[in-house]
């Protein structure tokens, strides 16, 4: 079994084209997407209608909360964004779950953590800064899953762990690359003899074009800082 799962498209058309192509020849047995669809300024309405056909969202992000109007904040692009999509799309973004389970039980996808798409998986936050999270940490976050693997996004990082005999992936982002890598991103999760093995992909795309419509159509100051992170691949 083949598992295709994208995440954090950031409302880039750009980048998750180029993924989409990816996806398709690879020829998985299924796509799942990990949220955040559409909080960006790279032609987030033709992000919207490329993930409805061929990835709609599996779980709920953290920034897809801020389109439903689940959370306040950055109202500048929540007030630019809107009328851009379809009338309905908050309402479904906003009523997605925060976890699903595929693979007859044994993949848990979310967006942050199962606990939260705020949450951080493999990373704490503390006065000292960002750290890699313990085992205990992870293991708390995770809850009560007992299945093999669990794969989440959110932190625009690719990461890997095992913890008490869990798989745990973080997928990187198709937009807003943090590693100064400016490659969209997804992983493929192949399951041969009862084993599951994680593959980060890694694909180029057109930024130099993203961003120009970034510049072109973002919000005012919004776009300039979007297309700037989309061509250094680091945060803006």
């Amino acid at each position: 079994m083949r598992l295709a799962i994208l995440g954090d498209v950031h409302g880039n058309a750009f980048a998750l084209r180029a993924v989409l192509d990816d996806i398709a020849a690879a020829a998985p047995d299924e796509v799942l997407n990990l949220g955040d669809a559409v909080w960006g300024a790279s032609d987030p309405a033709a992000a919207w209608a490329l993930q409805q056909e061929h990835a709609p969202p599996s779980v709920r992000g953290n920034t897809d909360e801020r389109v439903a109007g689940l959370r306040d904040g950055k109202a500048a692009l929540r007030d630019w964004l809107l009328p851009l999509l379809p009338p309905d799309a908050p309402r479904q973004l906003g009523t997605l779950p925060t976890t699903m389970d595929t693979a007859d039980g044994e993949v848990r996808v979310a967006h942050g953590s199962p606990r939260s798409p705020w949450e951080d998986l493999l990373l704490t936050k503390g006065e000292e800064g960002t750290r890699s999270a313990t085992r205990p940490e992870i293991r708390e976050r995770l809850g009560d899953f007992a299945g093999r693997v669990v794969v989440v996004g959110h932190t625009h990082w690719e990461m890997l762990s095992v913890v008490d005999g869990v798989t745990v992936v973080n997928a990187g982002p198709v937009s807003r690359q943090k590693d100064g890598l400016p490659l969209a991103r997804w992983v493929l999760l192949t399951r041969r003899g009862g084993v599951w093995t994680p593959e980060f992909r890694r694909t180029p795309y057109d930024t130099a074009a993203a961003a120009a419509w970034a510049r072109a159509h973002g919000p005012e100051g919004i776009g300039g800082r979007e297309a700037a992170q989309l061509l250094s691949g680091k945060e803006a």
